[in-house]
């Protein structure tokens, strides 16, 4: 004869058996909490340049956006950067993009064709500005840049847009101090390397693909951006208050810095849409952003600063409906 169970053991029985409910109904609603069908149809996002973090963390995005919304196609489209991507968005030519902080807020302050609406996704991580030369090169500072051939990015890159305000803090004219080059982190490094240049301006994510596969094959160093300099940045007014002194990590290129961390500054990188890109669309696109965080980590180093505590903080720009919403379903 089968014994029955005590009236206590009955009780456990069930107490766990609804836990156990609790907990795959949990389960269920991380993995699928906004409806029982993705969102599908076709939409694009505007990058960055080759060998750039934009351009690797979108491409690792759209990996996770398929398998979130298999029915959603995503097409990258490349830019020479932030000032590109922001126009690109606000005429309608992508629908998402990446773009540093200081060029979405020129871009609004500039009152150009749909700034007022621009909206914002989520805070990713930041770029540090990185300016690179030869290790025997004899320049020490960005002073010392005057005369010299200098890469400062491509004209619609937010490296454009940093370089000119730096040289500026320095007291060097863009156009008249130095040989200005429009190379990108796509071509800057090998010109670097055959001696084109004598250095080029870059502002990304930590560590960048292009930098770190040229120190891989060329003696390089980077030069301070002390914040002495950044303070004379804050002076020029308007987009530069998104900029912070700060010093790059021993730990972003360990064969050059040798284990010395160097003076620069760094922006926020804002993933932004339009505030007319449907809201079911946004929230689903805004929850694999943060649940995409530590796989995209894996490759792309920065990825792993992207956190929920920090990612409603868009700032220069409002937060899209659709993100909103996200971010309320997930607040402890």
């Amino acid at each position: 004869m089968s014994k029955m169970f005590p009236r206590v053991g009955r009780h456990r029985v069930l107490e766990g058996a609804a836990a156990g409910v609790v907990v795959l109904g949990l389960l269920l609603w991380w993995l699928l909490p906004l409806g029982d069908t993705a969102p599908s149809g076709t939409i694009t996002i505007s990058t960055g340049t080759k060998a750039g973090v934009y351009q690797q963390y979108a491409m690792l995005l759209r990996n996770a956006l398929d398998k979130d919304m298999p029915d959603l196609e995503v097409t990258l489209k490349t830019s020479d950067g932030s000032q590109e991507n922001v126009t690109r968005v606000a005429d309608g030519e992508a629908d998402f993009t990446i773009a540093a902080a200081d060029a979405v807020e020129t871009y609004k302050l500039e009152h150009r064709t749909g700034a007022s609406g621009l909206r914002g996704v989520a805070r990713l991580y930041d770029d540090y500005v990185q300016l690179v030369v030869p290790r025997d090169s004899d320049i020490a500072s960005v002073a010392d840049l005057k005369g010299k051939r200098v890469a400062v990015g491509p004209p619609s890159s937010g490296v454009r847009l940093i370089a000119d305000r730096v040289l500026k803090a320095a007291g060097i004219d863009a156009k008249k101090d130095i040989t200005p080059f429009s190379d990108g982190i796509d071509t800057g490094p090998d010109r670097l390397r055959q001696g084109k240049i004598d250095a080029f301006f870059w502002s990304g994510g930590l560590p960048t693909v292009g930098v770190q596969q040229l120190a891989d094959r060329f003696t390089l160093r980077f030069v301070p951006i002390g914040p002495e300099l950044v303070a004379k940045l804050h002076d020029q007014g308007g987009a530069t208050r998104y900029y912070r002194a700060t010093n790059m990590p021993e730990s972003a290129y360990p064969s050059v810095q040798n284990g010395v961390a160097v003076p620069t500054l760094a922006v926020s990188n804002l993933l932004m849409t339009r505030a007319d890109v449907d809201p079911r669309l946004t929230e689903w696109v805004t929850r694999t952003v943060l649940r995409s965080r530590d796989g995209i980590g894996t490759r792309v180093h920065s990825a792993q600063l992207v956190d929920l505590r920090t990612a409603i903080y868009t700032d220069p720009l409002a937060l899209h409906e659709g993100a909103r919403r996200y971010y309320r379903s997930v607040k402890p």
